[in-house]
């Protein structure tokens, strides 16, 4: 028994360790790699989550390890909850409009390969902000148009690869992809929207329900 388990831990730790590195192979070869990713099922929702928790850590430690010369951080008012929020948020507001839009447009990706395509897209942010945390405790400030580029093109290399994602695991063409995009961003506004709303109602009702209460005690009692 312990063999078997053994074995079977080992044999996740070696799936989880190729899926992983595939995410190098997507990033610089992004439409062979996001088609192969679902397609020939050479990615993991594993290796999706640990991007998306390494991209929560790496914002997290951007704001407390990069030099106060880039970014200076009240942390009377620092709320980490709220900073995973920020990004879980919209990320998973992103992967259910995308699903729900592209499902419309006779797109070929499932929930499943949405998530992981979103998730590895995610490997630039991680790969070169993370290093320029320890870079900008030894740049001054005159230097930092160097950190500025990086940040910003980690940014913009994760755009294009989120591009790339729709095209390849939905076989969208080029102009497809992105009205479909433009669509995505439009449907995540209806889905906050309706969340608000939701919300908002909800709270209601409970307000509602409290001062009936409260009514009922104060005749009855």
């Amino acid at each position: 028994m312990k063999n078997i388990t053994k074995s079977s831990v080992k044999a996740w730790f070696n799936h989880f360790g190729k899926t992983l590195k595939y995410s190098l192979h997507c990033i610089v070869s992004p439409f062979d790699g996001f088609w192969d990713l679902t397609h020939e099922k050479r990615g993991s929702i594993g290796a999706a989550n640990f991007l998306v928790i390494m991209t929560i850590l790496t914002t997290i430690w951007k704001y407390r390890y990069t030099s106060f010369v880039f970014i200076r951080v009240q942390w009377e008012h620092f709320n980490i909850l709220l900073n995973i929020c920020t990004f879980l948020l919209p990320f998973f507001i992103w992967v259910l409009s995308n699903w729900c839009l592209t499902t419309l447009f006779d797109g070929k990706g499932n929930l499943k390969d949405i998530y992981m395509g979103s998730a590895y897209a995610l490997a630039p942010y991680v790969l070169i902000q993370l290093p320029m945390i320890v870079v900008s405790n030894f740049v001054t400030y005159e230097e930092g148009a160097f950190y500025t580029y990086f940040l910003s093109f980690s940014m913009i290399w994760c755009g294009f690869l989120f591009l790339a994602s729709v095209m390849q695991i939905h076989d969208f063409t080029f102009g497809k992809a992105i009205f479909s995009i433009l669509c995505i961003l439009v449907g995540m506004l209806v889905i906050v929207f309706l969340l608000v709303l939701f919300f908002s109602l909800f709270s209601d009702a409970i307000a509602y329900f409290i001062s009936l209460y409260k009514e009922i005690s104060y005749r009855f009692y």
